[in-house]
């Protein structure tokens, strides 16, 4: 399977700033990549940091200009699946700023206690959040957390994710939150998924049920949405004023059968 996916970003610098973004699949280089970054048409220096499970972080430090920022990779075949490490299960199960698993776990217990292994666990889990909530385009706001996503019953796939790894976290299976791109997602925009721990193994779980899982390209991957935003802006000022986002696949899309666990290629 050939998986293409392209990003671009376009935003003005109001103020000279540091700005980071992860836009760029995860691991390995694929078979064919391109970043390019240009202020006002002209190339800025882009320097590559390492993040955790492979992802890449490209920092650049603009002046004053309009920010254009384009993307293009092919991924050719499946990587191998990701191994768990051994302070993963510490990490996440903790709760984080988004994903609220304290606070929510007297839910938690009175919701989905019942459920016996892990693996059903996932299951019920993304069943609960994907009967619970309705996906609307514009219904919450970035600084949402589980908790408000629960009370608002609405969302978009971050706070899916996050009141699935707050649930999961809840219930002491470890989980996070992914970034992907998302053949077969509609409307076209970056994802939002979670990967939970499962006999020592990550597995996606993706309450939206928007995108076959066996599809998705790994961007990012940490505890919450904080740590896998894909434009931060730091020490001056910059104001986003477009996006687009494309994932593809050659030939038909994989059909999901969602009573399966599914790894992350």
């Amino acid at each position: 399977m050939v998986r293409t996916v392209t990003s671009t970003l376009t935003a003005q610098v109001l103020a000279p700033s540091t700005v980071e973004l992860q836009v760029a699949v995860a691991g390995d280089r694929p078979g064919t990549e391109v970043l390019e970054v240009t202020l006002d048409g002209a190339p800025v220096e882009v320097t590559e940091l390492a993040t955790d499970v492979g992802g890449r972080l490209h920092v650049v430090r603009p002046g004053a200009g309009r920010l254009q920022v384009s993307y293009r990779a092919e991924v050719h075949g499946e990587s191998a699946p990701v191994t768990v490490q051994p302070l993963d299960r510490t990490a996440y199960l903790r709760p984080s700023r988004y994903a609220q698993s304290d606070a929510l776990a007297a839910v938690a217990a009175a919701e989905l206690g019942g459920a016996g292994d892990p693996a059903s666990l996932v299951r019920d889990v993304a069943a609960w959040v994907g009967g619970r909530l309705a996906y609307v385009p514009g219904s919450s706001r970035v600084t949402d957390g589980a908790v408000d996503t629960l009370l608002a019953g609405a969302g978009v796939c971050r706070d899916y994710a996050h009141l699935t790894l707050a649930l999961l976290r809840a219930r002491d299976v470890p989980a996070r939150l992914v970034s992907v791109y998302a053949p077969g997602l509609d409307p076209m925009d970056f994802h939002a998924v979670v990967e939970a721990m499962v006999d020592g193994a990550w597995y996606v779980v993706d309450a939206t049920l928007l995108a076959p899982r066996q599809s998705l390209v790994r961007i990012a991957t940490g505890r919450d949405a904080a740590d896998t935003a894909f434009m931060s802006s730091y020490g001056g000022a910059l104001r986003l004023d477009g996006m687009s986002v494309t994932a593809t696949v050659d030939g038909d899309l994989p059909v999901d059968d969602l009573d399966r666990l599914v790894q992350l290629g």
